[in-house]
């Protein structure tokens, strides 16, 4: 496939990206991806960063302009972001995660400009007001109700978050696109073929299980544990944890009330996890919800089994209703130990699962993206 070029782009088309930092998360690792491929069709892309700060700061290419907007939080990145939307007049301003989108659309608002405002919604909003004990995300649905009419599309990660997005926020389903998320890059089978050492992986060892997300709540790390704890009284087995985060301390404790610490790994944050999944015997998700699962992806593109909640939204459409991995319900001990215990005597077909993960690269991605920025221009001139 090859990338479709914006018509008029040699004439400049300016994209601002805005985005709190460059954390070790999905959504920054997935924009990161896409910036070069933009860039490549013709846009000049500005990243605006409430702070130039985190892990993957390291990644940014020389031929992407980064201004840090100083605001520290979403809020105060508003002044400054009508500010540079004004001096600079991007085409297109494309915003990511709940209270960033609104201050973009404020923002838009406020600066009196042309710009087309596309937001992007990469989480369930339904279950984050749910799950979150902060009162901001509560408010998130109706922002959106008041202020989406003011932006030219919305995107969602899956069909799943577009029709919840729809339902609790009132955003109309035609007004949202669904765009995949960009997982596999040029070079993910090089960096899936990095070397990796680690005294648990090789012949003759002990399966490993490897489960890779932020050590928070949404992620159910507690389910997971518990699940392999049950796994363990039958088999002998190991399970590798990437990832950092605020329950790191009360995951540790749980495992070795569990009595199971010794078999546990909690490897932290990895720059590139895909050698350690492919490493893996399975990879285990046991989040209580998502939008999409580039992690689903990153197992799938490295022929690796998966094992996940079926939790909305996302691991279903990626594993099509089970056909590219097993779904669990979510928070189900039983059911997640079953699963993994069974995973023992099966061997996905590896071609078949690497070829779904193909229908997720930056490339078929980015043209989604670049045919959304050519109909907000064809809808208003």
């Amino acid at each position: 496939m090859t990338v479709v070029a914006e018509s008029g782009s040699d004439g400049g088309k300016r994209l601002a990206i805005y985005m709190s930092d460059l954390s070790g998360g999905g959504v920054e690792a997935m924009k990161l991806r896409l910036i070069p491929v933009l860039c490549a069709a013709g846009w000049d892309v500005t990243l605006l960063l409430s702070v130039a700060r985190g892990e993957l700061k390291g990644a940014l290419t020389d031929n992407v302009r980064v201004q840090e907007l100083g605001g520290g939080r979403a809020l105060a990145d508003l002044i400054p972001l009508a500010q540079f939307l004004r001096q600079r007049r991007p085409h297109v301003l494309l915003s990511s995660l709940n209270h960033n989108n609104l201050v973009a659309i404020l923002a838009k608002i406020l600066s009196r400009t042309h710009t087309k405002a596309i937001f992007c919604q990469h989480n369930s909003l339904s279950n984050e007001v749910k799950e979150m004990e902060n009162w901001k995300y509560r408010v998130v649905p109706m922002g959106y109700r008041l202020l989406n009419r003011f932006a030219a599309r919305a995107v969602a990660v899956s069909r799943g978050v577009a029709e919840d997005m729809a339902r609790i926020a009132g955003v109309r389903r035609d007004h949202i696109a669904v765009i995949y998320n960009p997982v596999i890059d040029a070079d993910f089978d090089e960096r899936a073929n990095e070397p990796v050492s680690h005294p648990w992986f090789g012949a003759g060892l002990p399966p490993v299980f490897i489960s890779a997300g932020r050590l928070t709540a949404q992620k159910d790390h507690l389910t997971l544990l518990r699940a392999f704890a049950r796994f363990r009284q039958q088999h002998i087995g190991r399970l590798m944890i990437l990832g950092a985060g605020p329950l790191l301390e009360p995951l540790q404790s749980e495992a070795a009330g569990l009595g199971i610490a010794e078999a546990v790994s909690f490897e932290g944050f990895k720059s590139n996890p895909l050698p350690y999944i492919r490493e893996a015997h399975a990879f285990v998700l046991s989040s209580r919800y998502e939008g999409f699962c580039n992690a689903i992806v990153e197992a799938l593109g490295c022929g690796t089994q998966v094992i996940a909640t079926d939790c909305p939204y996302g691991p279903a459409e990626i594993l099509q209703g089970g056909e590219f991995g097993t779904l669990v319900p979510v928070g189900d001990v039983e059911a997640m130990a079953a699963a993994m215990i069974e995973s023992l005597g099966t061997q996905p077909n590896r071609a078949d699962i690497i070829g779904r993960a193909s229908e997720f690269t930056v490339e078929i991605a980015a043209n989604n993206y670049l045919r959304l920025f050519q109909s907000v221009f064809e809808r208003n001139h």
